[in-house]
């Protein structure tokens, strides 16, 4: 199977592609919230050099949030657009789980707290316990970060905290005497690759904003017809 990951959560616009046989490929082809201008030729580019044609995947795969309003309505209806035009199965992942997924794999263990720079003050941050597998342990909200802070600081336990929502307030992440920082700025979509082949096809992506300001904002996803 074919799968296109697409990945605009951050500033950054990064994309991953799996072949058929195994082959994998991953970039950030932006880092300064030019999503717009960058996903679609990055998109053309590394299909180039795969040697595939738009017609030939079979499954798109899309961070859905939380992160950035513009980010993420131009990866989600770029990948809409996509599966739609090369008749590919559509499936959605979270920021928060693909930072998680990505701190696993180069060997973190015990409570994370993914968190995603949401501006204006505030993270998006999710805690996940990473064993064996990882398993979330609270829902997506959106926070402050001295509340996140205060909260780890209190419980005394050892955690280690990811993502570009930390890097931004890493000082403030530095405090908590129990905490280590991992540093992983980008959801990684060769994640959401990894992910997106095991999870189930969706008619429709809605996007995870978390705020009532984005999730009114004037931008709804398009059911796929089936």
């Amino acid at each position: 199977m074919n799968i296109l990951a697409i990945e605009t959560a951050t500033p950054a616009c990064a994309i991953a592609l799996r072949t058929s046989d195994g082959e994998e490929l991953s970039f950030v082809v932006d880092d300064e919230r030019h999503h717009t201008e960058a996903l679609t030729p990055g998109i053309r580019d590394l299909l180039i050099q795969a040697g595939l044609t738009p017609k030939a995947i079979d499954r798109v795969v899309v961070d859905r949030g939380p992160g950035l309003f513009t980010g993420l309505r131009v990866g989600i209806a770029t990948a809409i657009g996509f599966a739609l035009g090369a008749s590919a199965d559509l499936v959605g992942v979270t920021s928060l789980e693909l930072l998680a997924h990505g701190a696993r794999r180069a060997g973190v263990r015990g409570t994370l707290v993914s968190a995603v720079d949401g501006r204006r003050g505030e993270v998006f941050v999710q805690t996940f316990d990473l064993d064996d597998d990882v398993s979330p342990v609270s829902e997506p909200t959106v926070s402050v970060p001295q509340s996140v802070v205060d909260e780890r600081t209190n419980s005394g336990d050892a955690v280690t905290f990811t993502g570009d929502g930390v890097a931004r307030y890493e000082a403030l992440f530095l405090t908590v005497a129990t905490g280590t920082i991992f540093d992983q700025r980008v959801p990684p979509a060769l994640e959401a690759l990894h992910l997106g082949a095991l999870r189930s096809v969706e008619a429709e992506i809605v996007p995870l904003y978390l705020r009532e300001a984005d999730a009114v904002a004037n931008f709804t996803t398009r059911e796929r017809s089936q």
